[in-house]
């Protein structure tokens, strides 16, 4: 399960984990400091959202060749784009320097950070776990030509699998960022399945935004976001050759956030030389 899903709401595992970490390092900060000391509840939030500006700058600095033509992407969080352990480590110091100043904070504190972290650290790597023991759905889908398709036909080479429609904003944006991946990464194949529309205007959408995409398939059910555990869009999955989960993304793609999820894969020339790119036949259309 990659999303929590209540209605028509659904938040990613990852940011709940983080919000509950919160929540418990808040919740022990108040019960230590019943029995003695300070509470940290609003130390807490601000150590919180440092250590998410630090994960940020340190995102954005790793990868800034894919920042520095349009510096305004920076302040665009939609694309996820947070390195963990710069926030960890600016956290950590932050808290040791505020629990030096005031005294009635440190045992609160430090019992608040400490159990947080702990918590987020725990759940993060158990989710991790879990998704790369998952495997390629067994999904039957659809192609441009209205014919039948398995999933598992595309299987025999490093696999991202972009979930998305017309109708979500975070999805027609982050189009031309797969498109490009797409024509620049021959070693990986991409498989765009959109969820619940007709081919018609699928074929409408991409002649009108100028979109050339190879793979583009058809889900009219959403039975494959339902395998893999996700009712958010857009989610992108990549997969081993092998068929085993490597990593997901919730949300808008970003270059940056793009290119380190493809990190999960091996170096270009190395996965040409084992798995070249697959592309089953398609008749002359708009889309394949």
């Amino acid at each position: 399960m990659l999303t929590f899903t209540l209605g028509t709401f659904a938040i990613a595992l990852n940011h709940l984990l983080l919000i509950s970490a919160l929540a418990l390092a808040t919740l022990v900060g108040w019960r230590v400091a019943k029995r003695g000391g300070e509470n940290p509840e609003s130390v807490l939030f601000s150590l919180f959202l440092l250590g998410l500006l630090a994960a940020r700058i340190g995102f954005v600095l790793a990868y800034w060749a894919h920042y520095r033509d349009d510096p305004w992407q920076i302040i665009d969080l939609r694309d996820g784009g947070f390195l963990a352990w710069p926030g960890v480590i600016a956290l950590l110091l932050a808290t040791l320097l505020r629990a030096w100043r005031r005294p009635a904070l440190r045992k609160p504190l430090g019992a608040g950070v400490g159990s947080g972290l702990l918590f987020w650290l725990l759940a993060s790597l158990s989710l991790s776990l879990y998704e790369q023991g998952t495997r390629l759905p067994d999904i039957v889908l659809r192609n441009a030509a209205g014919e039948t398709v398995q999933l598992a036909d595309y299987q025999g080479g490093p696999l991202v699998i972009n979930l998305w429609a017309t109708w979500c904003p975070p999805c027609r944006r982050e189009m031309p960022v797969l498109e490009n991946a797409q024509q620049h990464r021959p070693d990986l194949t991409f498989l765009f399945v959109n969820q619940a529309e007709s081919m018609q205007s699928v074929s409408t959408f991409l002649e009108t935004q100028g979109l050339s995409l190879s793979n583009v398939l058809f889900d009219g059910g959403g039975r494959l976001g339902q395998a893999v555990g996700s009712m958010a869009l857009p989610t992108t999955l990549f997969y081993s050759a092998e068929g085993r989960m490597l990593g997901s993304h919730l949300g808008e793609l970003s270059e940056a956030s793009l290119a380190r999820a493809l990190e999960n894969f091996d170096s270009p020339n190395s996965a040409i030389q084992a798995a070249p790119s697959r592309k089953l036949p398609c008749p002359a259309s708009a889309i394949c």
